[in-house]
């Protein structure tokens, strides 16, 4: 049995769900989510939680945690939203916001562009050192800093890069000369 999705998902205050057959929709001042459950996995309202009930554990415990998580991230979405903060580090390295582009400068011929994604809210600060990646769906938004991030990873010898906020980046000692 699974010990995350034998834990019920609390639902706060403002949020309202509705479970329809397999389908959990939830609804709060952020937006609205829904999730089809996998089949075996069922889920009820008891007052304000929610749980979910594996009707097979050998064939479907695999999923019953899975669910779970999934649900509960819908409903933090709707509530809360999720947010992650990428840095920029480098001499002439920065980004910028044209329209729903983001326009990021990191040293190659041309500015590295990335399309922002329906439902994503991306705020430069910092004179273009810092960006803010907001939204409901806790998968888009960290789909989206994990690509921005990926034009240029912040590299152990000099620092330079795009890495998250408060990340820790091994610092390596370049070549000795003798």
């Amino acid at each position: 049995m699974s010990r995350i999705g034998k834990e019920p998902v609390a639902v706060p205050a403002g949020v309202t769900v509705k479970v329809d057959g397999r389908k959990v929709s939830v609804k709060g001042k952020l937006g609205e989510l829904s999730y089809e459950l996998p089949a075996g996995i069922a889920a009820k309202q008891e007052g304000d939680k929610i749980v979910l009930t594996c009707e097979d554990d050998a064939k479907f415990g695999n999923f019953h945690g899975l669910a779970r998580a999934l649900v509960h991230n819908n409903v933090v979405g709707v509530s809360e939203g999720y947010m992650k903060q990428l840095t920029i580090e480098g001499t002439g390295f920065k980004a910028a916001l044209q329209g729903k582009v983001l326009a990021l400068s990191l040293g190659f011929a041309s500015p590295k562009l990335f399309t922002i994604p329906e439902g994503l809210t991306i705020t430069v600060e910092n004179d273009g050192l810092q960006v803010t990646i907001k939204g409901i769906e806790k998968d888009k938004v960290g789909e989206a800093a994990a690509r921005i991030r990926s034009y240029y990873p912040a590299e152990p010898y000099k620092g330079k890069g795009i890495k998250y906020l408060g990340e820790k980046i091994r610092r390596k000692q370049g070549k000795k000369v003798a």
